[in-house]
């Protein structure tokens, strides 16, 4: 094998064929790992592979040639669509028996007793996780700058930033490292990093992936996420890990989450309607690069015949300080149970519980979590709780109302998915304010819990670099989103620039 396959489709063929074995894809994977490590500007894009990854490849093998001999082959990849497949995994998903840190000081050692839901519905249908990657700690972040194990590269440039909280995890699959990836979303992780890695990312809707195994950052917004080649690198995963969980009692089902296994480009243009909210194109910052991307997206639209109109919403522009005043007061309250008592790292100076838990935290945690729980406490404290926290969740609740509103007319949301092309590796890394305004387009959406694709739509004049595109639907839409955007693929393969061999 000369190279690692991009996408599912083309590997699960090769596999069914014969062509490739599973160990050949994982031995790829570990080398490519390992080469990169010696290199003057790693990826750092893997923390480790796991060790156990060859060894779930053989198996996975001996029962494809198994089924290749007696002509089930069909039949067991009907059973398991991923058989041999690997995929990169975040560092805050659990794996039982594997380390998880959420690249974090105060969880070094910490070793995961349990899979979370999505990676048992993954190695059910016989996907193989590669190793955890690298993120923003605790999924803070905006670069994957903010990590104990420093920063992820960006594969297309690595003088810039991979984008975060999920660099790793999208790094990973845009250098050829991993098929997919998992990562996690609050305000725009996912869709962030795949922006800036010209690879495509999935928020779901809120639910259809369970949040348990998952380390939790803002319990109402978090969402895990996917990253692919291809919408279909995305449809098959997800059509295997959606649906309700009785130990999350958020999740829901995705209808006809089935059916995803085998998507079909979207041909419905004519009565595709599409709205584009007048408040992203007005924003003050907004790359003149990203900008002619965007027009050349709606401009695609049009060629199709779908019809757009420019809307008017003003409660966007309240998004992002809701979004942040909600997030950090959940951060607060969920990051409360790393005490240095339970599990993880320990600093006891032998000056009793209260010290321990102060120094415990003091030196494990980074400088952006502790901004954050700081001012998410401060929200919550008695003399704000009852204005800062209770006006963030009423400005959510109206955007839920009125994109909800929007959905009764229009079929799609088209936006850029960050106002500016990736940045250079610490331009913003001491700038927490510039840091946060990356998620200025991709906040809205999880705060009304809708599902959105970043799609890689073009490059920038002058360095290249990678732009994706928002399509956002109205909740459980996710097949449609796909469908369209797999229109897309058909006509643009390559836009996203995928890192050549």
């Amino acid at each position: 094998m000369q190279s690692m396959m991009h996408s599912i489709n083309e590997a699960l063929a090769a596999l069914k064929e014969g062509k490739i074995t599973s160990v050949q894809l994982v031995k790829k994977s570990i080398d490519t790992f390992e080469a990169d490590k010696k290199s003057s500007l790693p990826l750092n894009a893997f923390i480790e592979m796991y060790d156990d990854a060859l060894s779930l490849a053989e198996q996975a093998d001996k029962e494809i040639q198994s089924a290749i001999a007696d002509g089930s082959i069909e039949a067991l990849f009907e059973k398991k669509p991923l058989l041999g497949l690997p995929f990169a995994n975040k560092d805050n998903i659990s794996v039982r028996g594997k380390r998880l840190t959420c690249s974090s000081k105060i969880l070094q050692g910490y070793v995961a007793p349990y899979n979370a839901t999505v990676i048992n519905r993954l190695t059910q249908a016989g996907a193989i996780p590669l190793g955890r990657c690298n993120q923003d700690e605790f999924a803070m972040g905006s670069s994957t700058e903010y990590s104990i194990y420093g920063p992820t590269r960006n594969p297309i440039n690595r003088e810039y930033v991979s984008g975060g909280s999920s660099g790793g995890s999208t790094a990973a699959v845009a250098a050829n490292q991993a098929l997919f990836g998992l990562g996690t979303e609050t305000g725009g992780s996912v869709r962030l990093p795949a922006s800036y890695c010209g690879v495509y990312g999935l928020k779901p809707t809120y639910g259809v992936l369970s949040r348990w195994g998952v380390v939790a950052y803002g319990s109402s917004l978090d969402q895990v996420g996917i990253i692919g080649h291809t919408p279909e690198d995305i449809a098959l995963p997800l059509s295997v890990m959606c649906g309700v969980d009785m130990y999350d009692d958020t999740s829901a089902d995705l209808p006809n989450g089935k059916e995803l296994k085998h998507l079909t480009a979207f041909n419905d243009f004519a009565n595709l309607k599409v709205a584009v909210p007048k408040q992203f194109l007005e924003t003050k910052g907004m790359d003149s690069d990203v900008l002619k991307v965007f027009e050349d997206t709606r401009a695609w639209f049009e060629s199709k015949g779908a019809s757009i109109q420019t809307v008017d919403m003003p409660i966007l522009d309240a998004a992002i300080a809701s979004y942040y005043v909600i997030a950090l007061s959940e951060a607060a309250s969920n990051l409360s149970r790393f005490d240095g008592i339970r599990y993880g790292a320990r600093v006891d100076n032998g000056n009793g519980y209260d010290e321990l838990y102060v120094d415990t935290r003091s030196e494990g945690f980074g400088p952006e979590v502790k901004r954050r729980i700081i001012i998410g406490n401060y929200v919550l404290s008695e003399q704000f709780s009852g204005d800062t926290y209770k006006k963030g969740m009423s400005v959510r609740a109206r955007i839920q109302r009125e994109m909800a509103s929007l959905f009764e007319k229009f079929d799609l949301v088209l936006c850029p998915t960050c106002p500016t092309p990736a940045f250079k590796l610490g331009q913003k890394v001491d700038d927490p304010l510039a840091m946060y305004l990356s998620d200025l387009f991709t906040t809205f959406v999880n705060l009304a819990r809708i599902p959105s694709l970043s799609v890689p739509a073009g490059r920038t004049s002058v360095d290249n670099m990678p732009v994706g595109i928002q399509f956002a639907g109205p909740m459980f839409s996710e097949a449609k989103i796909l469908s369209i955007a797999q229109s897309w693929e058909v006509e643009h393969k390559g836009c996203g620039c995928p890192v050549k061999e």
